[in-house]
């Protein structure tokens, strides 16, 4: 399966090699991911002190921070990528 294609997958690759390579063809992927484990740990957390607020409020709250979190951290990886691949070589190749 060495056609060249980066979509198949290897056989020997294992999980934790698998999510070191791909962090380093977008490393915002994992900040991503770390803030969305975040803040649902936050929640969960502060779940025990919400005093009279709603469950259903509550993680609604929850989800959309962590939504929120995951959007920011994919929209600085696009931005980071269209740096990389457009603005940077034309402005710095030498």
């Amino acid at each position: 399966m060495s056609s060249g294609n980066q979509w198949s997958a290897d056989e020997d690759e294992g999980q934790l090699s698998r999510l070191i390579r791909k962090s380093r063809d977008s490393p915002f992927v994992p900040v991503g991911i770390a803030g969305f484990v975040t803040v649902v740990s936050y929640g969960l957390y502060k779940l025990k002190y919400r005093r009279d607020q709603k469950m259903s409020i509550h993680l609604i709250h929850m989800r959309v921070a962590a939504q929120g979190f995951v959007v920011g951290a994919v929209t600085l990886g696009v931005l980071y990528s269209m740096y990389k691949d457009y603005i940077r070589p034309r402005f710095f190749n030498s």
